[in-house]
This record gives structure tokens, C-alpha cells and sequence, in this order.
């Protein structure tokens, strides 16, 4: 197990993945509850998962995707 830095974006994608989502999605919204808010994000995640090639250059850096092993 190796511990990351604090603050590392170049290490963790899913950050870069959470900047898409609140720049694209979240974007000076205020919601009325938290099932709005849940809504929200959960169309905002059909359309990243309607879209992998839009996942890809958000997340799919190279280390990545060459340290997961390729089932054939």
C-alpha cells in the first residue's frame, strides 16, 4: 500500500472527474433538497456513462488504463 501526498490530482482522477461534474453540473445551482441535488447528480453521471470517450480523457491516463490487467 502506498499513501498518496495530500493534495495529488496527477494521482487521483477521480478529482478531475468531480471538477467536470460541479464546473458542468453544479455550476452556481442551488437546490431546493437533497433529492434534488441527487437527481442532479445522478443524470449528470448517465450522461459521463452514456459518453465513455468523454470519461477516457477526463480519467483515462495512460498509467491507468496500462496497470489494469486486459482480458481477452
Amino acid at each position: 500500500m502506498h499513501f498518496l501526498p495530500p493534495y495529488s490530482p496527477e494521482l487521483n482522477p477521480q478529482e478531475h472527474i468531480w471538477d467536470e461534474l460541479r464546473e458542468k453540473h453544479f455550476h452556481n445551482r442551488v437546490f431546493g433538497s437533497l433529492d434534488a441535488l441527487e437527481d442532479q447528480l445522478i443524470q449528470a453521471l448517465k450522461i459521463f456513462e452514456e459518453d465513455p470517450q468523454r470519461m477516457h480523457s477526463i480519467a483515462g491516463w495512460d498509467w491507468i488504463i496500462n496497470s489494469v490487467p486486459n482480458e481477452k
